[in-house]
């Protein structure tokens, strides 16, 4: 097995920085400029600023379905911040691009027909086997009825507002740690498949 390179410590923290920043004065215009997207945007790359601060172990990362605190994240001093392993931030991009893939498989699903691997006989069937495989991984919760645990039910009874945020919230969280685990990738050349 390939052993996981990191970013450099010193470009995560300027990384941090600058997300740090860009959150703060987005805060700042709040609540008058909560209809601005280019604040809403920077409120919810605070995702990513506090997956990154996780990985810098000075931020617990909350589940998939909880938000970190805006706030918080945007006024953590950034002076004791250590990479983690790049093990255990590859386990939990592994984690990231599993809540993402189940965010897209939703929206896609309201697209049209999905082209299935040959073994499965329905999207539901493919997502109760990722669901079971992430949590025997150690990547997931234990599934519900079948699929992703989020907001205390089955990932398929979101309500629209609740899909719409455990899609911006996998994102961002996948998002940093694929830049994370790409040394040579800037910002915004990080890879999101799933």
């Amino acid at each position: 097995m390939a052993r996981v390179k990191l970013q450099s410590e010193r470009v995560v923290v300027e990384r941090c920085r600058e997300l740090r920043q860009e959150l703060q004065d987005a805060l700042s215009r709040l609540p008058g400029g909560a209809d601005d997207p280019d604040v809403v945007d920077a409120v919810w790359h605070g995702e990513a600023l506090g997956t990154l601060l996780w990985a810098l172990q000075l931020a617990e990362l909350p589940p998939y379905d909880r938000p970190f605190d805006s706030a918080a994240v945007a006024g953590v001093d950034l002076a004791d911040g250590k990479l983690r392993e790049p093990e255990d931030v590859d386990l939990e991009r592994e984690s990231a691009r599993l809540w993402h893939w189940r965010a897209r498989t939703t929206e896609i699903r309201t697209v049209g027909p999905v082209e299935l691997p040959s073994h499965y006989t329905s999207v539901d069937q493919l997502i109760a086997a990722t669901a079971n495989r992430g949590y025997e991984d150690g990547l997931l919760p234990p599934p519900a009825r079948g699929d992703f645990r989020a907001y205390g039910r089955s990932y398929r009874h979101l309500t629209p507002a609740e899909q719409a945020e455990a899609h911006s919230l996998a994102a961002e969280r996948h998002l940093a740690l694929a830049w994370l685990t790409s040394p040579r990738a800037a910002w915004d050349e990080a890879t999101l498949d799933t």
